[in-house]
C-alpha cells in the first residue's frame, strides 16, 4: 500500500496562480455562522473572545438578524447607521452571526458544526498573545474545550466551542510551528 502524503511546498506553490490585477481590492470580509440564540452568542463573542459588535442588521420580512462581530476599537464604530453598515462591511475577517428568529425557543433546533459526520467546515482561528493565559481565563469562564493546550500531539494550541458548538482554534503565531 502506498504511503499517503500531502503536497510538497513546491507543488503547492506551482498550483497557486498569480493574483489577477482585477482582484487587488478584494478583501476576505466575513465568515457566517448560524446561531440559535443571540442572548448566548453575543456575550460569548464579546465578553469571552473580546470582539466588538460592528453592526446589527434586522430583516423583519424574512425574520432574521445579522450580527457582525470583529476586532475593532469600539470608539471607532460610526454612530450613523448607514455609515456604520458601510464601515462594518469594509473590516477584515469578521464573523457574521445569523439568527433566524424563533430558533432560541425550539429545543430540537441545533446547527451542524462540520466536525462530526458528514465532515466539512472545521473552525475559525483566534490568535492570542499567550495561549495558556487565554485558556486559563476560558476555563474560569466555563468555556467548553475540545482540546486544551497540552492535550494530543499538537502542543501549545487549543480548541474551544462557542454556544452553538462551533470550534474555535486558539493559537499564537510565534509558537504554532514549535
Amino acid at each position: 500500500m502506498a504511503e499517503l502524503t500531502g503536497l510538497t511546498n513546491s507543488e503547492a506553490d506551482e498550483l497557486c496562480k498569480p493574483a489577477d490585477p482585477s482582484t487587488k481590492d478584494f478583501l476576505f470580509q466575513q465568515t457566517m455562522y448560524r446561531i440559535k440564540d443571540p442572548r448566548k452568542s453575543l456575550p460569548f463573542y464579546s465578553g469571552v473572545l473580546g470582539m466588538t459588535l460592528l453592526q446589527k442588521l434586522d430583516f423583519p420580512a424574512a425574520q432574521f438578524s445579522l450580527y457582525f462581530m470583529g476586532y475593532e476599537n469600539p470608539a471607532e464604530v460610526p454612530k450613523d447607521t448607514k455609515e456604520r453598515t458601510k464601515w462594518a462591511m469594509s473590516r477584515k475577517a469578521t464573523v457574521e452571526l445569523t439568527h433566524n428568529w424563533g430558533t432560541e425557543n425550539d429545543p430540537d433546533q441545533s446547527y451542524h458544526n462540520g466536525n462530526s459526520d458528514p465532515r466539512g467546515f472545521g473552525h475559525i482561528g483566534i490568535m492570542v498573545p499567550d495561549v495558556y493565559a487565554a485558556c486559563k481565563r476560558f476555563e474560569e469562564l466555563g468555556v467548553e474545550f475540545v482540546k486544551k493546550p497540552d492535550d494530543g500531539r499538537m502542543k501549545g494550541l487549543a480548541f474551544i466551542k462557542d454556544p452553538d458548538g462551533y470550534w474555535i482554534e486558539i493559537f499564537n503565531a510565534n509558537t504554532v510551528c514549535n
